[in-house]
C-alpha cells in the first residue's frame, strides 16, 4: 500500500522549508533510517529519514523547490512495490492539483530534453509543417490565459512549446499593458505575485535592491518577535579584564587548541548559571521552566546572517572541550552544516563584538532564551587604583534580560557573581 511523504516540520514554528536534495532515486528502494532527501531550513540542514523500509515510487517536487510544512513531497511504497498508473494513484491519495501540475512540469522538461536528443538523429517530418507541436500542460495554460498557440513561440525540441513558453507570453503582454498605461491580460502566470493590495517601494536613483535571503527573513521575524513579546530591560557593569587576560595567556602556553577570550566568558556565565539557578530559565505560557543543565548559545556572524548555535553542557565542560566544541560549531555555522537541533535550546546567549572594536552594546534576546550578555572590547581605560588614577585594562558587558521570568533584582546579583568570577578567573576553573 503506498502512502504520502510530506514535508516536515524541521524546525519549530516553521512554516517552509527548501527541498535541497534526494538522496534515494526513483524507484530504489531503501532500509528503515536511511536518508530519503535532504531539507534546508532558515538556519540549517537537516536530512529526511525513513520511518520504515520501501521504495521512493515518485518525487512529487525536484530539487531546490520551497515546499510547505506538511505538503506531499513524494509517495513511498513497500519494498516489492510496484505502480503502473501513477496518476490514478495519485489521485486515489488525494494529492492536490497544483501538486500534479508540478509534477507534470518535471515531466514535461524530462520529455523535452528526450525529445531533444531525438531529433539530433532523425530530420524534421516534412508531414508535420503546420502543425503546432505542444505539451498539454502548456495547452491548458495557454487555453487559461486566452491564448492561441499560433501568438507563441517555442523554445522545445523542433519548436515544441513549452509550460515557460506560455508564462513567458503572459508575462511579456502584462509588461507591454503596464508600459501602455492600461489594458489587460485574461489570466495571470502561474509565477507572478499575487496582489498584495500595497504600492511597491522603487529604489531611488543610485539604489540598488537586495532581496531578502529566507535565512535574513526568519533573522527578522524572530527579533520583532523578541522585541514584541519579551519586556526587556538592561544590566550593566565593566570589568576589570587584566588577571583575566593572564589565565589566557597561561592556558595557551599548554593549550592543544588555542583558548579565546570568548571561550573564558562562556565558561564563566556557564558557571554563574550554577550559581545562580533561577537564572537559567525560561518563559513559557503556563510556567517558568528550569533547567539541571547549563546550555549556552554562541553568536556566530556568517556571510548569510547570525546564527546562534548552543554549546550543550556548560557547567561539566573543561575549557579545552568548550573551546574545541565552540570551534567546531563556528565553522560548519559558516558553512552551512549546522544541524537544527543544535540551534535550539539554552537559556542565555553570548554575543561578543570586542574584535571590532566596539566599546559596548545591548542585544536582543534569541527567544524563548531568557538572557543575552554582550561583550565589548577589553581597551586601556583610567581607572582608580588605591585611591588614585591608573591606567587599567576593562571589558563592559551588558545584559540583556526578559523581565517576564527574571526580576530586577536577580538579574543585578547573577551580573555581580559574573563579574566577581571574570576578576578573579581561576575560579571560572573550579
Amino acid at each position: 500500500m503506498a502512502w504520502l511523504l510530506r514535508m516536515p516540520e524541521v524546525a519549530a514554528n516553521a512554516v517552509e522549508a527548501v527541498l535541497q536534495e534526494w538522496q534515494v532515486p526513483e524507484g530504489s528502494s531503501f532500509a528503515q533510517e536511511d536518508t530519503i532527501a535532504t531539507v534546508e531550513t532558515e538556519k540549517a540542514v537537516v536530512d529526511v529519514e525513513a520511518e520504515a523500509s520501501g521504495t521512493l515510487l515518485m518525487t512529487l517536487v525536484p530539487n531546490g523547490a520551497q515546499v510547505a510544512v506538511g505538503a506531499p513531497i513524494a509517495v513511498l511504497g513497500a519494498a516489492d512495490e510496484a505502480v503502473d498508473d501513477l496518476d490514478a494513484l495519485l489521485a486515489s491519495l488525494g494529492v492536490s492539483a497544483p501538486v500534479v501540475e508540478e509534477r507534470a512540469s518535471v515531466v514535461e522538461e524530462r520529455a523535452s530534453v528526450v525529445e531533444e536528443r531525438a531529433s539530433r538523429n532523425h530530420p524534421p517530418d516534412p508531414a508535420s509543417n503546420g502543425r503546432i507541436f505542444a505539451s498539454p500542460l502548456a495547452r491548458r495554460l495557454a487555453r487559461e490565459a486566452g491564448l492561441g498557440l499560433q501568438q507563441l513561440t517555442g523554445t522545445g525540441p523542433r519548436g515544441r512549446i513549452l509550460r515557460r513558453d506560455v508564462e513567458a507570453a503572459v508575462a511579456g503582454a502584462e509588461s507591454a499593458a503596464g508600459r501602455n498605461g492600461g489594458g489587460s491580460v485574461a489570466a495571470p502566470s502561474a509565477s507572478a505575485p499575487a496582489p498584495s493590495g500595497t504600492t511597491p517601494m522603487l529604489p531611488a536613483a543610485g539604489a540598488s535592491d537586495v532581496p531578502h535571503s529566507r535565512m535574513r527573513r526568519a533573522i527578522a521575524t524572530r527579533l520583532v518577535e523578541s522585541k514584541q513579546t519579551a519586556p526587556h530591560f538592561y544590566v550593566r557593569a565593566t570589568v576589570r579584564a587584566e588577571e583575566l587576560l593572564r589565565l589566557r595567556e597561561q592556558l595557551n602556553q599548554h593549550a592543544p587548541v588555542k583558548i579565546s577570550l570568548n571561550d573564558l566568558i562562556v565558561k564563566a556565565v556557564g558557571r554563574t548559571h550554577t550559581l545562580v539557578p533561577e537564572m537559567n530559565a525560561i518563559w513559557t505560557p503556563d510556567a517558568v521552566r528550569r533547567f539541571s543543565t547549563v546550555d549556552v548559545g554562541v553568536a556566530v556572524a556568517t556571510d548569510r546572517g547570525l546564527l546562534t548555535p548552543v554549546v550543550r553542557g556548560v557547567e561539566g565542560l573543561t575549557i579545552s572541550s568548550l573551546t574545541a566544541m565552540a570551534r567546531d560549531l563556528a565553522e560548519r555555522a559558516r558553512d552551512g552544516r549546522l544541524r537544527q537541533e543544535e540551534l535550539q535550546g539554552g537559556t542565555i546567549t553570548v554575543t561578543n563584538l570586542g574584535m571590532y572594536g566596539t566599546e559596548e552594546f545591548a542585544a536582543i534576546i534569541n527567544p524563548p532564551q531568557s538572557a543575552i550578555l554582550a561583550v565589548g572590547a577589553a581597551r586601556h581605560e583610567p581607572v582608580v587604583e588605591n585611591g588614585g588614577p591608573a591606567v587599567g585594562t576593562v571589558i563592559r558587558l551588558t545584559l540583556s534580560v526578559d523581565h517576564r521570568p527574571v526580576d530586577g533584582a536577580l538579574a543585578a546579583r547573577w551580573m555581580h557573581r559574573l563579574v566577581s568570577l571574570l576578576e578573579t578567573p581561576a575560579t571560572i576553573l573550579a
